[in-house]
């Protein structure tokens, strides 16, 4: 009887140190275990120096199947445009100018609303070619909605339009 007992507690302690160890050692729980992991991580990934190939996979990895990543701007006659892309879309149109001009992305300020298992972000954030740079190449705001599966964190798009001087970030939006 007292044997049973022993291999019981054992097996148990072992079974909660290979939990443990498996939840400390898998690298995408820490990635999209929450939505601050989830776009910390994306800023992460597709940040680098010039001549940095980005992990493609990783970013590919934080995006629910169908996601959409929507640029915004102003057409040269005026009119307000979006621009619908997959990951895999993103990759090809960036791959190359990001290698070729380094980009650093930078979250200066994050507004998060969750209800149940979506989340909305609204995430400031500052460019640069390089994080010496004494001044950011461009800012602007992120829209970022996400999943969560019961699992983890997915995002299902992000959609981001940067400043202009007609249009500044507003202070509600800025650092305090």
């Amino acid at each position: 009887m007292l044997n049973k007992k022993i291999l019981f507690v054992l097996a148990l302690c072992l079974t909660i140190s290979q939990i443990q160890a498996q939840l400390l050692l898998d690298p995408s729980s820490r990635k999209v275990g929450s939505v601050d992991a989830i776009i910390n991580e994306l800023y992460s990934v597709t940040s680098g120096k010039k001549g940095y190939e980005r992990d493609w996979s990783d970013f590919k990895y934080l995006f629910y199947p169908g996601a959409k990543i929507i640029p915004t701007g102003t057409s040269l006659d005026g009119n307000h445009l979006a621009k619908f892309l997959t990951p895999d879309d993103y990759k090809k149109s960036s791959d190359e100018w990001l290698k070729e001009n380094g980009y650093f992305e930078k979250e200066i300020n994050r507004k998060i609303d969750v209800y149940g298992n979506i989340a909305q972000v609204f995430s400031t954030f500052e460019a640069y070619h390089d994080p010496t740079d004494p001044y950011p190449a461009l800012r602007g705001i992120k829209s970022i909605q996400l999943l969560n599966d019961g699992t983890r964190w997915w995002i299902i798009n992000v959609y981001w339009m940067q400043e202009t001087r007609t249009k500044p970030i507003p202070r509600d939006y800025l650092p305090n």
